[in-house]
């Protein structure tokens, strides 16, 4: 019998465990990857900011647990010896529209206590001779990392604290008993006192399969990256970023210097056919009948029409792509963009049709299922394991 029993190799599951070992030595723990791998979706298929949290509305729970985590994540790694590196993040306006946004975002920095500082045209060309801009809103502390790398070392300590890693291990279900909770995991079961479930983009299925009313769906959105052509890996030194439109909820396609050198442009946000399936036009049907049987996603489809159509033009043709790169870096050009690994986020989708921004759980007597952990949870992991372990202990 287990103390404790997380579902998800992700990096919020890892956080998660890494809090409850830290607060609870001796407990039996462990920790359930269904991958031969730990952060192998989206932890491990991101651009690897490390974000400051300007974007969020001030006093939010993504606010608050953003600048925690960009303070944590950074003392996790010098104190474990992972590289990162704080490059700095210019978000640039292209179009006076865009700069009243840009005095939005710095109004928002200025209430979440984040330092920023604006930039004018020709400031912006003097430091970054290749983006081009009206004027653009400079926040120091963005970062860059491995995400996968804080996995593993996340992972080493959760074993030197005593728990248990099992990979390659499928959870079908949970079963609620008076004291305990039985993990099912086709023909093998595990017992524990207590269970998270951190499974992203499976959160819905794991949590109807185990009984709850899950009024909500997790629909794909795949996110399509390119490297450009090693010779311009120095073309910035900063990450650039447009000014995201209010009225959607990712943040456009930007440029990243990554850990490794190289330096990338993305992410696009397309409706995706497969929840793990990485390759272009990867068909999943049981994933694409899960959405389209649900009446939020119509309703989503009808409310953002136009912008999903963009998107698909976007993804279907590369030149779409470079332009909406070219805005803010003219000098791109087609040959420029060389392929690069997509990453897929968990969209969780309302019954009204609404995007849930916010971190959401439901309980069953012994379960705490994470349903909604949205960007930047790989920023923010380890507060928000903080407080899932909280949550778990409330009533202690």
């Amino acid at each position: 019998m287990y103390d404790y029993c997380i579902v998800g190799g992700g990096i919020v599951g890892l956080a998660t465990a890494l809090t409850i070992t830290r607060n609870r030595p001796g407990a039996r723990l462990l920790v359930i990857e269904k991958e031969d791998a730990l952060g192998q979706h989206q932890t491990g298929h991101n651009s690897g900011v490390i974000h400051a949290g300007i974007y969020y509305a001030p006093k939010s729970f993504k606010a608050e647990l953003c600048r925690a985590g960009e303070r944590a994540t950074k003392n996790f790694c010098e104190e474990n010896g992972i590289p990162y590196r704080t490059p700095g993040k210019l978000v640039v306006a292209t179009s006076e529209v865009e700069m009243m946004r840009l005095a939005a975002l710095e109004a928002n920095a200025a209430a979440n206590g984040i330092s920023c500082t604006r930039i004018g045209a020709e400031a912006l060309t003097e430091m970054e001779p290749a983006v081009t801009g009206f004027g653009a809103i400079l926040v120091p502390q963005s970062g860059i990392v491995d995400y996968t790398a804080i996995c593993r070392a996340m992972a080493g300590l959760i074993r030197e604290n005593g728990g248990e890693i099992a990979t390659g291990v499928a959870v079908d279900r949970f079963e609620d008993r008076a004291d305990h909770v039985r993990i099912i995991a086709g023909d093998t079961a595990f017992e524990a006192r207590q269970a998270v479930a951190c499974a992203g983009l499976q959160a819905d299925r794991l949590a109807s399969r185990s009984g709850l009313d899950a009024d909500f769906r997790i629909v794909p959105f795949r996110g399509e990256y390119y490297a450009l052509r090693p010779e311009l890996s120095g073309l910035v030194e900063r990450m650039i970023y447009p000014v995201p439109d209010p009225a959607l909820p990712f943040l456009g396609i930007h440029l990243t210097p990554m850990i490794d050198g190289s330096l990338t442009v993305g992410p696009n946000a397309v409706l995706g056919m497969a929840r793990e399936g990485y390759p272009k036009f990867s068909v999943n049907a049981a994933d694409m009948s899960s959405y389209l049987r649900f009446p939020g996603f119509w309703k989503l489809i009808a409310a953002n029409l136009a912008s999903g159509i963009g998107e698909m033009k976007d993804s279907l043709f590369r030149r779409a792509y470079l332009e909406k790169c070219r805005k803010y870096c003219p000098s791109l050009q087609l040959e420029d963009l060389r392929p690069y690994r997509a990453g897929i986020r968990a969209q969780a989708v309302s019954r009204e049709g609404k995007l849930i921004h916010d971190f959401t759980v439901l309980r069953s007597r012994r379960v705490l299922h994470v349903c909604n952990a949205p960007s930047p949870a790989a920023t923010s992991a380890l507060p928000i394991g903080g407080m899932i372990y909280d949550r778990l202990h409330a009533a202690d």
